[in-house]
């Protein structure tokens, strides 16, 4: 199993966790894990026009994980800290400032 696979794996099985039902479980679940390991903003590769449109979608879809997810920090920044990894958009991002204690801007200082 590659490191790509084995991270959407991974963050696929801690979103069906906090799924509402069977289409978030099933449907939305590994939608988001794919787009996880995409390059720009998971809001961004999700279709949404901002972090406001993504954060709505969640709270619909996966309630007690938006509940968990501190105000300030980022969707893949919270769902990669989660599962104890680093998205693999976060070497080279631009925004790492807005990331709530972004553990590459950590790991450089």
């Amino acid at each position: 199993m590659s490191d790509l696979e084995s991270l959407y794996r991974e963050i696929e099985g801690y979103l069906k966790k906090y799924a509402i039902d069977d289409e978030a479980r099933y449907v939305i679940a590994p939608l988001i894990a794919k787009k996880s390991l995409e390059m720009n903003h998971l809001y961004q590769d999700l279709g949404f026009k901002n972090r406001i449109e993504m954060g709505q979608f969640m709270a619909r879809h996966f309630p007690r994980l938006a509940l968990l997810k501190p105000k300030d920090k980022l969707w893949k920044k919270f769902l990669y800290d989660a599962i104890g990894k680093v998205a693999p958009a976060c070497a080279s991002c631009h925004d790492q400032e807005h990331c709530f204690t972004c553990l590459i801007a950590e790991a450089s200082a």
